[in-house]
């Protein structure tokens, strides 16, 4: 497995922007925090707040990944005041999933976070994505706040 990132093109942010509006609005839903109805329009805005200039945003680095010449998933770093850096997405597209490449796209983008200055990197992530939390903190992410709801 040889795993680098490559700066998104134009078409290829097309592609994931489709993708990630709806693939946010449903974590949304499954978590709760929106209604069905809503859910499309607000991730929307989320998505143009964050992204005013699509792949060009100063201070975003989206990056498709790839193992050879196959596009195996996207990962998107914002570079942050106070030298810290978020990660607003990471996704291995079907089929490439629990290959080990999320595990090496996030080692490769600690070394492009070093390369523009960032100390350290923040992420989210949905309480109900188990794998997600086993592999960061496996990354040596630790957990920096916890929400909690009940349903009654």
């Amino acid at each position: 497995m040889t795993v680098r990132l490559e700066k998104m093109n134009s078409v290829e942010f097309q592609q994931y922007l489709s993708y990630a509006i709806k693939n946010f609005a449903d974590e949304q839903i499954k978590s709760g925090n929106w209604e069905q109805q809503e859910a499309i329009s607000k991730s929307r805005q989320e998505h143009e707040k964050l992204l005013p200039e699509g792949e060009n945003t100063i201070n975003h680095h989206l990056f498709t990944i790839r193992d050879k010449n196959q596009v195996v998933g996207m990962i998107w770093l914002a570079q942050g005041i106070n030298e810290k850096g978020f990660i607003y997405d990471i996704n291995i597209w079907e089929g490439n999933q629990g290959k080990g490449y999320g595990k090496q796209a996030m080692k490769e983008i600690e070394i492009v976070a070093k390369k523009i200055g960032l100390k350290s990197i923040r992420l989210h992530v949905f309480g109900h994505n188990k794998v997600a939390r086993v592999l960061y903190e496996k990354l040596g992410y630790v957990e920096t706040s916890i929400k909690m709801e009940k349903t009654l």
